[in-house]
This record gives C-alpha cells, sequence and structure tokens, in this order.
C-alpha cells in the first residue's frame, strides 16, 4: 500500500516531503470511509492546518452518526470546526444528544445548521429553557422543532418568547400545530407581514379566547408555501400588491416606534423637571 501512495504522489527522483504528507493525510481519510473526492475536498479545508487536526475532527463527526457525505458537508459550511478540539466536538454533540436530538435527527440537524457545535453551552440552556418553560413545549415537541428548525438554538431567548407569543396570542395557534408547522423557521418579520396582511385583507381572525376559528388558513399553508403560491391560493393577491403593503407596514411601525421613543421622552422629562422642583423647594 505504500509503495501505491509514493507512486501516485512522487516523481522518479522521489517524492517531496510535502507530498508524502498529503498522500499519508489522504489515504488516513480514506481508511475513515471518505472517497477519494471527498477526501480531496477535505483536505482543502484549512489547508495549512495540521492534517492530524483535520482527521480527529472528520473522525468525531463519523463517531456522532453521520456519514462521511454528512460530515464534509457540516465541515464544509463550517470549517472553523476544523480548528476546534475534539473533546469540545464531543462535549457539543453530548448536549445535543441530552436535547433529544439523535442518529438521523442529529445528521438532518447538524447538516441544516453545523454552527450548533460552536454556540456557547450557555446559549444552548437558554434557548431551551425559554422552549420549555415559556413557550411550554413538551419533550417531543422539542425534540421536533430542534430537529426541524435547528438554528432556533442559536436566537436569542427574547426573540423566541416573542416569536412563540405572537402566534400564540395573535393568531390564536397552539403549541402542536405551531412545531407540526414549524414555526420557528420562517423569520419573524415575514410571519408578520404574511399574517396582518391576511388579517387586512379578511382572511384571517384571531379567535376568542376558549374558541377556535376553524375557517382560518392552516399555519402551515401560511409558513411553509413559498411567496408566490402564498399569495396565489391563500392571500388571493398579487405579488405588487404584497409589496405595497409590506412597504406601508414598515413605515405603520416605523412611526409608531417613533412615537413610543418621544413618549418615553416627554416622561424622563417630567421626571427631570419633577427631581427639578422639588429641590428647588428643598
Amino acid at each position: 500500500m505504500a509503495g501505491l501512495l509514493l507512486r501516485g504522489c512522487g516523481r522518479a527522483a522521489g517524492p517531496a516531503p510535502s507530498c508524502l504528507r498529503r498522500c499519508g493525510e489522504a489515504a488516513a481519510l480514506r481508511a475513515l470511509g471518505f472517497s477519494e473526492e471527498q477526501a480531496r475536498r477535505l483536505r482543502g479545508l484549512q489547508p495549512r492546518l495540521d492534517a492530524q487536526r483535520r482527521r480527529e475532527a472528520a473522525a468525531q463527526l463519523l463517531l456522532l452518526g453521520l456519514s462521511a457525505a454528512a460530515a464534509l458537508r457540516v465541515l464544509e459550511r463550517s470549517p472553523a470546526l476544523l480548528r476546534d478540539p475534539a473533546e469540545r466536538l464531543r462535549e457539543r454533540a453530548a448536549e445535543l444528544r441530552r436535547l433529544g436530538l439523535h442518529g438521523g435527527q442529529l445528521e438532518r440537524a447538524l447538516s441544516r445548521c453545523p454552527q450548533l457545535l460552536t454556540v456557547p453551552r450557555r446559549q444552548l440552556a437558554a434557548a431551551e429553557r425559554v422552549l420549555r418553560e415559556q413557550c411550554l413545549l413538551t419533550a417531543e415537541q422539542l425534540r421536533e422543532v430542534l430537529a426541524s428548525s435547528p438554528a432556533t438554538l442559536l436566537e436569542e431567548p427574547h426573540r423566541i418568547h416573542r416569536h412563540f407569543q405572537y402566534a400564540y396570542f395573535r393568531m390564536g395557534v397552539r403549541q402542536k400545530e405551531m412545531v407540526k408547522a414549524c414555526l420557528f423557521r420562517m423569520p419573524f418579520a415575514e410571519l408578520k407581514n404574511r399574517h396582518i396582511f391576511l388579517e387586512r385583507r379578511g382572511l384571517y381572525q384571531t379567535p376568542q379566547k376558549g374558541q377556535t376559528q376553524t375557517d382560518n388558513p392552516k399555519l402551515k399553508d401560511i409558513l411553509q408555501l413559498p411567496e408566490k403560491d402564498f399569495l396565489a391560493s391563500v392571500a388571493r393577491s398579487t405579488l405588487e400588491e404584497y409589496e405595497v403593503f409590506k412597504k406601508l407596514l414598515a413605515r405603520e411601525e416605523e412611526k409608531e416606534e417613533e412615537e413610543d421613543r418621544d413618549a418615553v421622552d416627554a416622561e424622563e422629562d417630567e421626571d427631570s423637571d419633577s427631581e427639578g422642583s422639588q429641590t428647588a423647594r428643598e
């Protein structure tokens, strides 16, 4: 085997040391289960990095249950992982397993969001806490959210809670439907745009407390359809109308923010005047 490797790399005068290293690394990667093409692409990531570090990172991903193809996709999307010690990758993987991600779910989550292996543990814990304690997701629902929308764990907790509250209170949707429709996969701004657009066209009504509004569009149709299909089949509108609406809504929200800031400034001025008057009397 060594002779074949050297023959493939070297010239008649003998292979250069750098070529020997490349051939040795290629053989080691193929021994892990990577094809020749996959090994070549992997060696191209962080080329100045020590070959052993690259092999260790790749091997650790394989130990998590990822296929060679999936491990390569993860490293190509997040090559900085190659510089992380193997022990850190193992710790992060253990944390994801604790959250309920195993086997195929873990592979899909990392393929979609390799940053999960770099996010600080405290951030994972904070996101988990808000999903469990404030969004009141069951353990099974939490697993489904993380498998289908793993980037949720990268969000700030207050943003996750705002997303949930909007769907729960403004749209009247319960947790089971949120999870099934992959609520957290759609950016919050787009969720609001689509919902308010339907509302103003008379196509969506927020259910009263204790009641359900059965003729509302299903959440999955609002969230999962491409914009063109959403407008045609759910909103029954044109792209031009929707674009005009989004601009007008943005202006409304900007004006509301300005009014809120003015109100806060006025309150602060009142407090300052009151404190000044009190000081003068004293």
